[in-house]
This record gives C-alpha cells, sequence and structure tokens, in this order.
C-alpha cells in the first residue's frame, strides 16, 4: 500500500531515489518497480530493515543493469549522504515520530538536488485527532505518534526553507474506520474484535483484489476523510533570486 504516487513525483528513468524512514521498504520497492532508478531506502531499525531485504528478493531484476535498490540503516537527522546527491528524496509517515522534524526537512532539503522533487506526507489533523481521543495508548506507545500536524502549517514549514509545493492530494479514507476501531479496542488483537476482525479482512481483500468498487470509493472519499494528505514540493525560483 503506497501513499505518495510516483507519477506525481515525476520519477523518471535514471534517476536516484531516497526514501528517508523506509519501515519495512513499501515505497523503496515500489520506485525500483515504477522505473529504472537507483532506490535507496534508510530507516533506524534493523528489524524493519530485515524485513525489506527479504521482501524485495522476489522483485529484484538481475538482467536489467539500469536499475538497483538497497537498504541501509541510517538516522533521518544525520544521512549518510553528500548534498545535491538525490534527484527525488520521500519522508512518507515519519515526521510525527520525529521530536526534531524541522531537522529532518533541512536534511531532505541538503540531500535533494536543486531541480529534485521532494515528497512528504503526514496523518491527517482531524481523523488523527479522533485517534488520539479514542486511545492514549496510541499516541503514548513508544516509537508512536508524538504530534499532530496542522498541513497548512508543514506546508509553511517546508516552504520557509525555500520550496514550493506543487500539488497535494489525501490517500488511504478507507483506512480511517480501521484504525478508529483499533484504537477503540486498543490492546485486542484484530481476531478478537468482531469488527476489528472483518475489517481487516476487507481490507486485505480489496489491497489483493483491487475492485473497481472500492477505488472509486476511496477516490472519491479521500478529499473527505483521506488518512493521509501528501505534498510534492519544488525548488522555489523566486527565492534562489532572492525575491
Amino acid at each position: 500500500m503506497q501513499t505518495i504516487n510516483f507519477q506525481r513525483l515525476e520519477l523518471k528513468d535514471g534517476e536516484r531515489f531516497l526514501d528517508v524512514g523506509c519501515g519495512e521498504g513499501r515505497h523503496t520497492i515500489g520506485a525500483y518497480l515504477h522505473a529504472n532508478v537507483e532506490a535507496i531506502g534508510v530507516d533506524l531499525s534493523e528489524k524493519d530493515l530485515d524485513i525489506a531485504r527479504e521482501r524485495v528478493e522476489q522483485f529484484i531484476d538481475k538482467d536489467n543493469s539500469e536499475k538497483s535498490i538497497r537498504f541501509q540503516q541510517a538516522n533521518a537527522l544525520e544521512l549518510p549522504f553528500e548534498d545535491n546527491s538525490f534527484d527525488k528524496v520521500i519522508c512518507s509517515e515519519v515526521l510525527e515520530h520525529i521530536p526534531d522534524f524541522q531537522g529532518v526537512l533541512k536534511e531532505l532539503q541538503r540531500v535533494v538536488k536543486e531541480d529534485g522533487v521532494i515528497g512528504i506526507s503526514v496523518p491527517r489533523a482531524w481523523p488523527e485527532d479522533i485517534c488520539w481521543r479514542l486511545s492514549d495508548e496510541y499516541h503514548k506507545t513508544p516509537g508512536g505518534h508524538i504530534r499532530i500536524f496542522n498541513a497548512t502549517h508543514l506546508r509553511r514549514e517546508v516552504e520557509d526553507l525555500g520550496w514550493q509545493r506543487y500539488y497535494r492530494h489525501w490517500a488511504h479514507a478507507l483506512h480511517v474506520p480501521y484504525w478508529w476501531l483499533k484504537c477503540k479496542y486498543w490492546g485486542q488483537e484484530d481476531d478478537q474484535v468482531w469488527a476489528l476482525r472483518n475489517y481487516h479482512k476487507f481490507l486485505v481483500w480489496d489491497l489483493m483484489q483491487q475492485p473497481l468498487l472500492t477505488r472509486v470509493l476511496d477516490k472519491m472519499l479521500n478529499p473527505l476523510m483521506g488518512k493521509s494528505i501528501v505534498m510534492y514540493f519544488k525548488k522555489n525560483p523566486t527565492t534562489e533570486q532572492g525575491k
């Protein structure tokens, strides 16, 4: 399940792609499959990286030397890459976990090329607020969400660094009820609660089958209750000119 749209990111053959906070590798693998790119995923969790390395094995195209993929451990506040070294950089569902999210934004800015693109997604404020109200444990669990982002505020934080948002969309509306149920019954396994068990089955079915009906329904509901807000940024030319 991908949150970043690679077409909106304008990901093309021959580019270098960095996924900051890649987790188990969904976007890094997605980028590798989308185009002939050098895809790199970084995360603090070695456990998640091991899962990502295991998952990608089935997708490796050994006959195509024009693309590559790798995963490595790194701190988002101290990325082990040179300045201006990536064409596209994404940070999806990560900033809500990190106290110094401004520091992460500066690192994204440092490693992306001057003509590159940054893609960022965070949980949408009002569905996330309901999750917090339903369960204290949801946001107090170590490594969990420590803030609810105001999308306008986050946009301004990025634009203050000299970038300009060129596109925005929402994602995963159909997942919102699941997380509300998850928070309401926090601490219980999905199979212990009828509603959780069956809604989870529905989401798995939807992911595997991708029927037209649910794709249309998700697209219609996303502007209203999409779980994530996704924003794409390019360098603001007026900033470079000192305007």
